[in-house]
């Protein structure tokens, strides 16, 4: 029963179903879907073969046509079985209520389907003959759909968030002449930048969800085969602490190569994935091949996409700004527009008022709003309308995390913007310079020490989390009060300042250790003596002086130069490390202060450094973690994209 109830929390965190749960949490039955709506279950072949488990939800009405709105998930289209409905289908209430034919099907190898999985199934470029993959399946679906669903027009388009959100990016590529409108939401673009792992550092903190894509299974199946491991504690930082190298957290798995002290344990699963993250530390060509955004040159004009994301998504940032990115560098006659607004992962599709990322909030029906006004007028032109680039929609709708206000926009990033080096000083200052000025004295130097037994955390909440959320909006005071955290700030802002687009922190640093990561966070410490009220604060908490973090990264120092050929520190040398901070639209306000963290440790949100190279981390022992002192240099800056 434990592993349902688990399985049931996860599904909420990654699809982000809130709908579904505010109708779980009503003493009255929802009905509409049941009373409006006529669902089928079937297997569409594909050219392999191989079964695709598929349900269809068609309008009772049938005295039109109606559009194809299509999710494929890998986590399940149930509930199975004549009778058993969803309580709300497609992307919103509203494109439910107004009616289209809606079709969930499980990818292959999950759940009811046939075949085998595989994380970010590789796509094939030029097919042979029965070869298939996410591409195909997709094509070979749509195919059948409009050819079998009756009272379809003829027009169809794919939504899903996280990974529904992949496998809808993997539906333009080499897209089906049907296929007229795709909505990638909070989509994974490439394994090795997204959700597990951060510029080559790994999300220890999704550890726990590692047994859920990577557990064999080669039979269809309407119950979970897989199981969780347990940690039993409610204090990650000291669970993970305790464990120590990674290669400790093998005893929850099972496999010949990596089989530490193997013993039978109903614990222990067999687990491909993690062997996948283990043997690969660096981005080879497994991560390679299986990354989606270097394939955006494949999207036609005649699909339409809207991109959305999060800028809190602690899970998916990288690949909903890629994902719009790489379609606007190659289709230049595309319909590719970009949402990006105040939420945490996938909370666009909650059916709740209040809109707050952790403990801050940003105001109230931001998400209902783009339900009724943004993605149903997406959905509703392409598939229903006239289908031309004239929708009505911005190219760009973004919101303003800092004044807590949407924009709309020609281009992202907007074409009024400059790019701005300020500069970490050695009395804690961040200091604008102009870009001709030469620095008149010599960079000094400011030093930390990094010890491996007290690692940063990343929060200050003891708890254990399936995947971490909130601490991206968390208050920093925290960590700007500890001696390895380096904290460089403006002095009050006497006019406003806006960020639109990405952010370079070029460090110079060094360290007597032959390896480091390096964490740079933008804050906005807000006035002591803010007007801003939020009753919803943790208790501990106020907005006086609250240290909001607006955007964050981590890069593993080994990579700095390439993430396919580590290589360490020359210990005590002065290097360059580059990091970028994926784009943020936030302003600073008149009052306000621009602050700068530096540090070397993010525990347990990412695993632990040794601090000495080592040429596989997964593979490192209790005797390669050593303390160093790091050094940051005053000729290191700060890249902003601003809005002028």
């Amino acid at each position: 029963m434990k592993r349902y109830i688990l399985l049931a929390i996860f599904s909420v965190f990654l699809i982000v179903s809130c709908d579904k749960k505010t109708d779980e949490k009503s003493p009255k039955k929802n009905t509409y879907v049941a009373d409006n709506y006529t669902k089928k279950e079937v297997d569409i072949v594909m050219r392999d073969g191989v079964k695709l488990h598929t349900t269809i939800y068609s309008p009772k009405d049938t005295s039109k046509e109606y559009p194809i709105l299509m999710q494929r998930t890998p986590y399940s289209s149930r509930p199975y079985g004549e009778g058993k409905m969803k309580s709300k289908i497609g992307p919103n209430v509203h494109l439910m209520k107004e009616g289209n034919i809606v079709v969930y099907q499980d990818v292959r190898g999950r759940w009811m389907s046939e075949g085998v999985y595989d994380n970010m199934r590789a796509y094939i470029p030029n097919k042979k003959e029965n070869e298939s993959d996410e591409v195909s399946d997709t094509y070979d679906t749509i195919d059948w759909l409009v050819k079998n669903v009756e009272n379809n027009n003829g027009n169809v388009g794919t939504w899903g968030i996280s990974y529904p959100g992949h496998y809808a990016t993997v539906s333009a590529i080499d897209a089906h002449p049907a296929l007229k409108a795709a909505s990638p939401q909070a989509c994974i673009g490439d394994f090795f930048f997204d959700d597990f792992h951060h510029n080559g550092a790994f999300l220890l903190s999704y550890f726990r969800a590692i047994s859920l894509f990577g557990t064999y299974k080669d039979t269809p199946t309407d119950s979970a085969w897989y199981s969780f491991p347990k940690m039993n504690s409610k204090d990650q930082y000291q669970f993970f602490l305790d464990k120590g190298p990674l290669s400790n957290l093998n005893e929850y798995f099972q496999y010949d190569k990596l089989d530490v002290n193997a013993t039978s344990s109903k614990d222990k699963i067999d687990d491909f994935f993690w062997k996948e993250i283990v043997e690969h530390p660096n981005y080879d060509e497994v991560w390679k091949s299986k990354g989606i955004i270097q394939h955006m040159n494949k999207v036609p004009s005649t699909v339409a996409t809207m991109i959305v994301g999060g800028e809190f998504d602690a899970e998916d940032l990288y690949g909903p700004l890629e994902t719009y990115k790489g379609i606007e560098k190659h289709g230049k006659d595309n319909y590719n527009t970009l949402v990006f607004g105040p939420w945490d992962h996938g909370r666009w599709a909650s059916s709740g008022v209040r809109n707050a990322v952790g403990n801050y909030y940003f105001g109230d029906s931001i998400s209902l709003n783009f339900q009724k006004n943004i993605e149903t007028k997406f959905f509703n032109h392409f598939l229903k309308g006239k289908g031309d680039k004239n929708s009505g929609l911005p190219e760009a709708y973004v919101f303003d995390s800092g004044k807590k206000e949407w924009k709309s926009y020609d281009s992202w990033p907007p074409k009024n913007v400059v790019k701005e080096n300020w500069f970490l000083s050695d009395n804690q200052e961040l200091i604008y310079k102009d870009p001709n000025t030469k620095f008149k004295t010599k960079p000094k130097k400011i030093q930390f020490i990094s010890d491996v037994k007290r690692p940063v955390p990343y929060s200050e909440d003891i708890k254990t989390v399936f995947t971490p959320r909130k601490y991206m909006t968390d208050d920093q005071r925290f960590a700007a009060r500890r001696p390895d955290v380096l904290v460089f700030e403006t002095d009050i802002l006497t006019e406003d300042f806006t960020l639109a687009g990405d952010i370079l922190a070029k460090l110079k640093v060094a360290t007597t250790g032959s390896a480091a990561d390096w964490i740079v966070k933008v804050i906005d410490v807000h006035p002591s003596d803010t007007k801003e009220n939020n009753d919803k604060l943790q208790d501990h908490l106020k907005m006086s002086n609250y240290h909001l973090m607006v955007r964050s990264e981590v890069l593993r120092g080994r990579f700095r130069n390439s993430f396919e050929k580590p290589e360490p520190f020359i210990p005590n040398k002065k290097t360059d490390v580059n990091i970028k901070l994926q784009d943020v639209f936030h302003t600073f306000k008149k009052g306000h202060k621009v602050q700068i963290q530096v540090q070397s440790t993010w525990f347990p949100l990412i695993d632990l450094n040794p601090q000495t190279y080592v040429d596989n981390i997964y593979k490192a022992k209790e005797k390669d973690f050593k303390t160093q002192t790091h050094t940051v240099f005053t000729d290191s800056s700060i890249e902003f994209t601003v809005l002028k």
